[in-house]
């Protein structure tokens, strides 16, 4: 693994994800509580003995870069090291990033290859779990010069993915990006189990040195790796499908990031962050979760909360959460708060939930001031909608980051 550079993509704008990414990039979304995305793959790697491991970012990328340089510390005589690529302008080059491809070439100067390394890209934005040495020894096995992994999928889920076919052997023979008809997928069918899927790009790529840079040289157009250079470096070079087994869900939008966290706080979620040593994330000296006369289902509460006579099922609190009095939480994601409200604060409305509320199905971000016996519970069925402190995005009511909600607001 000494030869084998892990490059992150922190992404861009993060539109499908707004309001989330409206202070913050893809990666440095929280979520199960206490993690942010970015603890995911860089936890993969770590497990994976991978420790040169770099982050690509642009947009929104200060909080990203704290959570960074907070967590990820190494001892003076480890070679390990989580750095991050920021968005630079050169003399040789004025842009900022137009892509994750445009990204990855504008950082190959900071790598300090020999030539002879293996390049490991990542997204930012997925839940999984993988030991990517496996990925890396069917990559070496098959002598490919570009290793793509893939996991199988329904038609429904296709049309949002970039979509391989591949023979007996793991050699790729086609592919198209997220295709709408099943006329583009019919050639695209394999079985699994009984079943018709399809082998989706999980946007986990292997690249041998000397490939990678000739596909980033190849054409200065292309700018991004799923839509133009994997589907170029297909039809170039020796390209192979591994396919993946375990359980994997891309987040990039509200929609799925929402019930990828309702899920982790079932009893038995797909993923739970208890693996192979864990996820890593920022060590934090809170004080324990203090719950008062309240009565929860299907939860999960992470460190420092405070509730006090609350009914809570099918939701996840994060750090800091204070949820005061009769309150009926039910299908939702509360962020919780970066630190603690001073007890004397003279703020009409406090951090946290007030007393009497009720919220159901929704994102309440970090910092925000909910009113006593507020409603956010989406009773109109509006689908989306850009309001003055709230939005709905699929239904899902969101919160923004350090939004105030007045006593009995209705939504």
């Amino acid at each position: 693994m000494k030869k084998v550079i892990a490059l992150i993509l922190g992404g861009g704008q993060g539109k499908r994800l707004f309001p989330l990414t409206m202070y913050r990039s893809k990666p440095a979304v929280p979520i199960g509580g206490k993690y942010r995305l970015i603890d995911i793959p860089v936890s993969n790697c770590l497990h994976s003995n991978i420790k040169d491991i770099y982050v690509l970012t642009q947009f929104n990328s200060e909080s990203l870069n704290n959570h960074i340089n907070h967590t990820y510390r190494f001892d003076y005589f480890s070679r390990a090291f989580v750095r991050i690529l920021a968005a630079e302008q050169t003399l040789q080059n004025t842009n900022w990033f137009q892509g994750t491809a445009d990204a990855v070439r504008k950082n190959l100067s900071h790598l300090n290859m020999e030539g002879d390394e293996e390049i490991l890209i990542l997204s930012g934005d997925q839940i999984y779990e993988m030991d990517y040495r496996d990925l890396i020894h069917y990559h070496r096995k098959n002598k490919s010069d570009v290793t793509v992994s893939v996991v199988p999928v329904t038609q429904r889920d296709a049309g949002e993915l970039g979509i391989l076919r591949s023979n007996e052997s793991g050699l790729i023979t086609g592919f198209i990006e997220k295709p709408k008809t099943a006329k583009e997928l019919r050639d695209f069918k394999f079985s699994q189990d009984g079943a018709a899927k399809y082998l989706a790009s999980m946007g986990v790529y292997i690249f041998n040195a000397a490939t990678l840079v000739k596909a980033l040289e190849a054409s200065d157009v292309d700018l991004d790796f799923g839509r133009e250079v994997i589907p170029h470096a297909i039809t170039t070079f020796r390209a192979f499908g591994y396919v993946f087994k375990g359980y994997w869900k891309d987040v990039g939008s509200v929609k799925a990031f929402y019930d990828a966290n309702i899920e982790i706080a079932t009893s038995k979620p797909h993923f739970g962050f208890v693996y192979k040593g864990g996820v890593f994330t920022r060590p934090r000296f809170l004080p324990p979760t203090r719950i008062s006369s309240s009565n929860m289902k299907n939860s999960i509460v992470a460190d420092g909360t405070i509730i006090n006579g609350a009914r809570i099922s099918r939701s996840s609190i994060g750090l800091r959460t204070v949820i005061g009095k009769r309150c009926h939480i039910d299908r939702t994601v509360i962020m919780g708060a970066d630190y603690y409200e001073d007890p004397d604060s003279t703020a009409p409305i406090k951090i946290g939930i007030g007393d009497g509320c009720i919220v159901e199905r929704a994102i309440i971000d970090k910092n925000a001031r909910i009113g006593k016996k507020a409603r956010i519970r989406n009773v109109g069925k509006v689908g989306n909608l850009d309001a003055e402190n709230y939005f709905i995005r699929d239904g899902i009511v969101i919160i923004p980051k350090n939004a105030v909600l007045k006593d009995g607001m209705r939504i």
